[in-house]
């Protein structure tokens, strides 16, 4: 739907593993990225007093990075690389899938009673090839008057997160402690996007709640954001992708072929993916194949 400031894009539900439920921001039928970011999953506030919270067994990745942001409960990760992190609010985990890893994420049998966050993917220029972690447990926090903001990826407001991303990009939180108003920098030249993970805001003076994302485009040079309570947002931007992706499954990939044969390996055990020490789930099997050929399409949504 468009507003007069930008494109207001509707998420849905997704079931993710068994317990968990997620709203889907991105991609879009009417905005597939914002910037190289492809992939935005939301989810919670959730209770899980009682519950097992996030079970998702080892799976994998290709041609991306995984950005995992917590605001409240606990993740444990680990991966075929050997890391075993586990991860609080406030910090980050960002994960470089490049040719191909495999991971899982739970929920600590002993959690704290809530879970809430984003889990987002960064999509790779076609030249990264090799599969990395890194843990950042604190990041830069600008504050401004009611609102802290955190440089989770890029830089911004003077500060600069310490995460590597391999295209020029931009992720950050603003948390509203009470009512207030916040106008940021932006690169003119990134598209840029905003959603609201808790509350309720303004954008330019659009109203924003949670459930959606609003798409900004390109070419601002700041932004303003206002609340009257507690709210929680989250900025994204980046640098136009211009190479055009295959989306399936847990794959990013640059044809058909790709993504067919990442399927392939994955399902016969290929050291392509490794293995995933420490957990005992077996390895989530890929989904079957659809029966017309996969296309690869640009960041508009345009198949190519």
């Amino acid at each position: 739907m468009s507003t007069e400031l930008g494109l207001l894009l509707p998420g849905h539900d997704v079931p993710l593993g068994r317990f968990t439920t997620v709203r889907r921001l991105l991609p879009h039928k009417e905005r597939r990225m914002i910037g190289a970011w492809c992939f935005v999953d939301h989810f919670g506030p959730d209770d899980v007093r009682g519950r097992p919270g996030m079970q998702v067994p080892p799976h994998p990745h290709t041609g991306l990075q995984t950005v995992t942001w917590l605001v409240d409960g606990i993740i444990e990760h680990r991966d075929s690389l050997g890391s075993h992190q586990f991860i609080a609010p406030g910090q980050l985990n960002l994960m470089t899938s490049g040719h191909g890893i495999a991971h899982s994420e739970y929920t600590p049998p002993d959690h704290p009673d809530g879970m809430h966050g984003l889990q987002l993917w960064v999509a790779l220029p076609s030249s990264v090839s090799a599969p990395a972690f890194a843990h950042h447990p604190s990041l830069p926090v600008h504050r401004d008057g009611a609102a802290d903001v955190t440089v989770v990826i890029g830089r911004l407001a003077g500060l600069s997160s310490p995460a590597e991303t391999h295209t020029p990009l931009l992720g950050a939180e603003i948390l509203f402690s009470g009512p207030g108003e916040v106008t940021l920098p932006l690169t003119a030249g990134f598209e840029h996007g905003v959603l609201v993970m808790s509350g309720a805001a303004t954008v330019d003076g659009c109203p924003l709640t949670p459930g959606a994302l609003l798409y900004l485009g390109d070419g601002s040079s700041a932004v303003t954001l206002s609340a009257s309570g507690e709210s929680r947002l989250f900025l994204l931007g980046g640098e136009p992708f211009d190479e055009p992706l295959v989306m399936w499954w847990n794959f990013v990939g640059r044809s058909h072929e790709e993504i067919v044969e990442a399927r392939t390996q994955w399902m016969a055990g290929s050291d392509r993916f490794g293995t995933v020490g420490g957990c005992s789930a077996a390895p989530l099997p890929a989904p079957g194949l659809p029966s017309v050929r996969l296309k690869a399409r640009n960041r508009h949504g345009g198949v190519i």
